[in-house]
């Protein structure tokens, strides 16, 4: 029987002036702290721009880690300045590590735009298919290749417009992690199964009491 699921069903084609939200769920972001990146140890005198973060889901994990996270958005959710990357005249070097899941028609300005920003590094959270095509193999990957790209083998359900803890999904995803220290050639690695150790219960209630409480602001 086919999977019908919201989740499934909605492969984040969107129009172009759609702000593209779909939330990711905060034990994946865990997953690239704790799994690809680092930890706690490695980040916490480390700084970290967030500059697509709608209504904050992926910016509280990154404070368990960073000892300072700054966040932006393009589009109003109620919650951080509204702000474009992509236009916003940021200073080179100004932050350590950029992190976001941007929207996945301009993934690719997204991260060519960070390169330039973040001192150490860049990563994106990305459909698993952004690997291909030739066109962003000539534009970004055969002169900046990531050097890591860290499939989950987990599903990482994420919903038009909200968190569903229980949601499912079809689409795969994985981390594309740029490191400006590393000189070797880009490294294929497994996110392994980590949902139920990085999870929380009060990731869900919590992040909805936020952008209730900053859309009253």
């Amino acid at each position: 029987m086919q999977n019908t699921s919201h989740a499934v069903m909605a492969q984040r084609i969107e129009p172009a002036d759609s702000p593209d939200d779909f939330p990711t769920p905060p034990w994946a972001t865990r997953a690239l702290l704790e799994h690809v990146i680092g930890g706690k140890l490695t980040l916490a005198n480390l700084t970290c721009l967030e500059p697509a973060c709608g209504a904050g889901h992926m910016v509280r994990p990154l404070e368990e880690y960073f000892r300072k996270v700054e966040c932006s958005d393009a589009h109003d959710y109620g919650y951080a300045p509204v702000r474009d990357f992509l236009a916003h005249p940021f200073e080179t070097n100004s932050v350590d590590w950029v992190i976001t899941n941007p929207p996945f028609r301009l993934a690719e300005e997204f991260v060519l735009r960070a390169l330039n920003i973040a001192r150490r590094g860049v990563a994106v959270l990305a459909r698993t298919v952004f690997l291909e095509s030739i066109g962003r193999y000539s534009r970004v990957f055969q002169e900046r290749p990531p050097a890591k790209f860290a499939q989950f083998v987990e599903r990482v359900p994420m919903v038009k417009g909200r968190l569903d803890a229980n949601a499912s999904t079809a689409t795969g995803y994985a981390w594309f992690v740029w490191d400006h220290d590393s000189t070797e050639a880009p490294r294929l690695m497994w996110v392994p199964p980590c949902r139920k150790l990085l999870e929380r219960a009060t990731d869900y209630s919590t992040l909805r009491a936020c952008r209730i409480a900053a859309s009253q602001r």
